[in-house]
């Protein structure tokens, strides 16, 4: 299961490199939103909950059916990444929106960016019905794939980092399996999961390192595994939530956990001291995808579908509206703003602290 032994040296170095990109002083924070139908990103002030454009991929040369879905940012500001599910693409951008690398790779979905080191992980889209069994490594500095290390089960879609930097963490969309893999020569463990079919579809880790949340969108709980002993999840609970889990989101100092709901129309907030289901939000939901927290800690983003049809049906006939991004108080869940986006509001991106933040304040 290793990695070829050509890619071997790249990517140790790819691991101790640390980020790409120079330091961009006092820059205003972006948020990156893909309207998958509408081959287009809207680009949000996160802080001051505006949009402040939207970018047309069709003006960069890709088609119609581009289908970006998911994106990351680097701490600093400096590039954004895309994953476009149609055109079989990931890309790089700079904060202009210039395309300055460019991976080919088939069907890809989920993207998670490391902060210790140059690598960037993805799997593979839930619209895909064969997608590649394989988890995709690229040098995030120069867009270079390093390799594609074959996680054994289909259809790998959830897809996280261990903060410690050495495992990557996959799971399918097809059976109950999550793959541990060590990053440094493409070593795969699988661990079973027990229970009914869960499809699970995304992961996040604690601030801590302690916890791997995983949501199963069918089976209507989180699974929560102990990652304190790195690169072996450990099933430690299940949480059941409303219906469709499918993004989760911790808050910066671990307090709180967002949950999107897609097919319940509701985003839960979840304690991680007591793992107990502490709110659950109403309000200006409609098939709620993406949900991250801004670098300051203090705000909670969640995409919104607005599409009739079921949760995973992801080609977009039946779009009932545009999409929203609704900003959420940290500290409550309050409401603060929606504002209308593409169609098919699916992943969000946003930079990672760069200092611990402070706990969720009040919010005016």
């Amino acid at each position: 299961m290793g990695l070829r032994p050509a890619v071997r040296l790249p990517l140790l170095v790819a691991l101790l490199a640390a980020g790409s990109g120079a330091a961009l002083a006092a820059q205003a924070p972006r948020l990156y939103l893909t309207n998958q139908d509408d081959a287009t990103v809207s680009i949000l002030d996160p802080v001051g909950r505006t949009l402040l454009e939207t970018l047309d991929l069709r003006t960069l040369g890709f088609a119609p059916s581009a289908r970006p879905h998911h994106a990351q940012v680097e701490s600093d500001g400096s590039f954004w990444y895309v994953t476009l599910i149609g055109a079989g693409r990931v890309l790089k951008l700079d904060r202009q929106n210039r395309v300055v690398g460019s991976v080919a790779l088939e069907v890809p979905g989920l993207l998670a960016l490391s902060r210790t080191s140059d690598l960037l992980v993805v799997a593979r889209s839930m619209s895909a019905v064969n997608p590649p069994s394989r988890m995709a490594i690229i040098r995030r500095s120069d867009m270079t794939l390093l390799d594609e290390v074959e996680v054994i089960f289909p259809r790998p879609h959830a897809i996280a980092l261990d903060p410690r930097g050495r495992y990557a963490y996959v799971a399918s969309l097809g059976v109950n399996q999550i793959a541990s893999v060590r990053l440094e020569d493409g070593r795969v463990t699988l661990v079973d999961i027990p229970g009914p079919y869960h499809t699970l579809t995304q992961f996040s880790v604690s601030p801590d390192g302690h916890w791997l949340v995983a949501t199963g969108s069918t089976s209507g709980q989180l699974l929560v595994f102990d990652i304190a002993s790195e690169g072996t999840p450990v099933l430690a609970r299940t949480v059941p939530v409303e219906k469709g889990p499918f993004e989760t989101a911790f808050t910066h100092d671990g307090s709180r956990l967002y949950v999107s709901n897609l097919d319940a129309n509701v985003v839960s907030i979840v304690e991680p001291a007591t793992w107990t289901v502490t709110k659950v939000l109403t309000g200006p939901f409609q098939q709620p995808h993406g949900v991250v927290v801004t670098a300051d800690g203090q705000v909670v983003w969640v995409s919104n579908r607005h599409q009739a049809g079921g949760a995973h049906q992801h080609e977009g006939q039946q779009a009932t509206g545009t999409g929203t991004a609704v900003a959420l108080c940290a500290a409550d869940g309050r409401v603060l703003a929606e504002i209308p986006v593409g169609h098919y509001a699916a992943g969000i991106g946003v930079s990672a602290p760069t200092v611990t933040p402070a706990a969720p304040r009040p919010c005016p």
